[in-house]
């Protein structure tokens, strides 16, 4: 299987479609990728039987693709949480390492490295951490994006991006910081928040958004 092909079925999990549809605005969001490209590879993605597309519905892993993601996101994050946690690198700068590494990783060595770790729920940017049998825990997938105006939210999770989490960083947005959200701007601008305990206003880009996950109503 192909690196882009790997990515999309990476970031369908992410996004929630192990166990709901997504769509693809969320997909093009997430990857940087125009519309028209996903809808290509979503097509591929339907004949090789690795994900299933409603039209009008959404998208979503079959049992085929969502075990093959799992093992990837599995092998993934632990690297991620042995680079951060061991090794001390910024969360910021792990992506890169962990996507040659989880290549490379055998279900043995993933077992040993589980072990090593203590067995960790989640990564460093909050991402579920599945378990050598491919299940995972129910996990919110509700959008930064989707929340009101005026609404104080948990950021639960960020999708694993180096270039979201370097610009989050500069943000200083972090897991489990309480925001509240100012207001939308229109046509796709910012929305802007405030932080606990800080005054002044933060813009937040419309496709960060759209990569950062908060807390259910």
């Amino acid at each position: 299987m192909t690196p882009m092909k790997e990515d999309y079925l990476k970031i369908i999990f992410e996004l929630g479609g192990g166990k709901k549809k997504v769509s693809n605005k969320e997909i093009s969001l997430g990857l940087g990728i125009a519309a028209g490209s996903v809808t290509e590879m979503i097509t591929k993605l339907t004949e090789e039987g690795l994900v299933a597309h409603e039209p009008y519905a959404g998208i979503s892993l079959t049992k085929k693709g969502c075990n093959y993601a799992a093992e990837l996101v599995r092998k993934h994050r632990l690297w991620e949480d042995f680079l951060v946690e061991k090794l001390h690198y910024q969360v910021a700068d792990v992506h890169p390492e962990a996507e040659v590494l989880e290549h490379e990783t055998s279900d043995r060595l993933a077992t040993a490295l589980d072990d090593f770790l203590g067995h960790p729920k989640t990564c460093p940017h909050g991402g579920v951490i599945p378990d050598a049998s491919g299940h995972f825990s129910q996990v919110n997938h509700r959008l930064l994006a989707a929340g009101q105006d005026g609404e104080t939210v948990v950021v639960e999770r960020f999708l694993d991006n180096h270039e979201l989490l370097t610009y989050l960083s500069d943000l200083g947005i972090e897991l489990n910081d309480q925001l509240t959200i100012v207001k939308h701007e229109p046509f796709e601008g910012p929305i802007v928040v405030t932080k606990k305990g800080q005054a002044d206003p933060i813009n937040i880009s419309y496709k960060a958004a759209h990569n950062i996950f908060i807390n259910e109503k």
